[in-house]
């Protein structure tokens, strides 16, 4: 395997263990939290910070003005300059370039697939499934509460559309953005990375 996989994924969809197992067959390296890990290292930021920046775009238009910059332009607003969350996004797709850089790799989530857009060794990958599976996926998984678990999956899908959406311009869930967009639910988490293991090695 001498390609840098990006996975997007839908909230309880499977998409980092996905993730994971495709790395453990392929013997190339993962990350996901390993990212903010290392971003936070590099930029003396919390690491609380970098996880609690995709929960607030709940609200593409305010989180926009929350942020302090356009949407599609990216021009400043104001004189503030950059917010500590653009400034956390810009240091994340620091890391995100150097690892890819550095070889083969599976990177879940962060708006990878468009920070490395313009390289050539990227495939870009999108998870879904039903929202029954995600939701009672999540339920025994991350020990969601079970009357609040469809509220919880449907907030975090927005709020990953709305972040990918300010940073990128793009839709997140446009398969056409994507190389391979697989449903996790019609043949379970392992029939899923025997799938996406079928399709990358054929190219």
């Amino acid at each position: 395997m001498k390609k840098i996989i990006t996975i997007a994924r839908q909230y309880g969809s499977g998409g980092r263990e996905i993730g994971r197992k495709l790395a453990e067959a392929y013997g190339i390296p993962f990350y996901d939290n390993e990212i903010i890990s290392r971003a936070a290292k590099e930029t003396g930021f919390a690491e609380a910070a970098f996880k609690n920046v995709e929960d607030k775009a709940t609200n593409s238009l305010l989180y926009s003005i929350a942020m302090g910059m356009n949407v599609f332009s990216h021009q400043e607003i104001g004189f503030t300059g950059l917010s500590l969350d653009d400034r956390i996004f810009l240091a994340q797709s620091n890391v995100i370039r150097k690892v890819a850089e550095e070889g083969p790799c599976i990177i879940v989530g962060k708006c990878a697939d468009y920070i490395l857009k313009d390289r050539e060794n990227v495939i870009n990958l999108f998870i879904s499934a039903s929202v029954d599976f995600r939701i009672n996926r999540s339920i025994q998984i991350d020990s969601l509460p079970e009357k609040k678990a469809a509220e919880i999956v449907l907030k975090k899908d927005k709020s990953r559309a709305n972040y990918y959406k300010y940073h990128s311009g793009e839709r997140w869930d446009n398969v056409l953005n994507y190389d391979m967009a697989i449903r996790s639910d019609l043949c379970g988490i392992d029939g899923t990375v025997e799938c996406i293991k079928a399709y990358l090695d054929k190219i």
